[in-house]
């Protein structure tokens, strides 16, 4: 079957994402950093939540799990092992399977540690939901992982199939082009991409979910072996640097200090 996925706005630039079964009668929720939306496109719908699945711990993510189970209290809660997620049944790390036979769907859990140290995704269906690791054309700062951390975790999402659809958690692939563009100013697939993304969101439409395989040809965090951009990385740093790993670090470093 395909996948059924529905977008649910909150905060500022959050996406949580309904994943529904094929009729749209039921639904896992993915990192819910608010109750409100959720419970009111539920309705709306008349759809019945059958499970919560959490990616990492910040507040943005999982703030909207105590509301969502005052409402639904039989709701299923699957969450990181290795963080503190509220109310979490299923503790979860990398070779798991989420099954949920409501929806006729299975999720392989995947350990993608960095942005936070025990951060995880949910691969299935062609699709991935990766909270705050990758974004469009960028990736999640670290804050209680490490740069080594999320540069190996870019690299295990980079080897799943290219047509894989990208989930993440927030609407920043416009602001991270015009990071790409300090990066690899004569990048054609920069405009390219900075076109398709303005189409969509002119038309009350997401830039989520993306193809990875776009990523290759424009997410500077992804192309850390491209010498365009080795040099560029090298010139930022003030010296050589012998692996993909400082070139990662030190554009990671950049986008921290001079472009956020």
């Amino acid at each position: 079957m395909m996948i059924q996925v529905i977008n649910v706005p909150a905060f500022t630039d959050n996406y949580i994402w309904l994943i529904t079964d094929e009729d749209r009668k039921y639904a896992a929720i993915v990192d819910p950093g608010d109750a409100v939306p959720v419970l009111a496109e539920l309705e709306q719908r008349n759809i019945k939540p059958v499970a919560i699945l959490i990616t990492h711990h910040h507040r943005d993510h999982v703030g909207g799990i105590v509301g969502l189970l005052e409402q639904h209290p039989g709701l299923a809660v699957y969450g990181p092992a290795h963080e503190t997620i509220p109310h979490r049944q299923h503790a979860l790390q990398g070779g798991d399977v989420v099954s949920l036979e409501t929806l006729g769907l299975c999720f392989e859990v995947l350990d993608i540690p960095g942005h936070t140290a025990g951060h995880i995704a949910y691969y299935g269906e062609n699709s991935l939901f990766c909270g705050d690791t990758i974004f469009g054309n960028g990736c999640g700062r670290v804050f209680d992982g490490s740069l080594d951390q999320l540069h190996e975790s870019l690299l295990r999402l980079a080897k799943l199939p290219p047509e894989t659809l990208v989930y993440c958690a927030h609407e920043y692939t416009v602001d991270n082009i015009g990071f790409a563009k300090w990066v690899e100013p004569d990048n054609p697939a920069l405009d390219e991409r900075l076109e398709e993304c303005w189409e969509l969101l002119d038309a009350g439409r997401p830039t989520v979910p993306f193809r990875l395989e776009n990523e290759f040809r424009s997410n500077p965090f992804l192309r850390t072996h491209i010498p365009e951009i080795i040099h560029k990385a090298e010139e930022v740093a003030g010296r050589e640097l012998s692996t993909p790993t400082e070139v990662f670090a030190t554009l990671r470093i950049w986008k921290d200090t001079e472009y956020d």
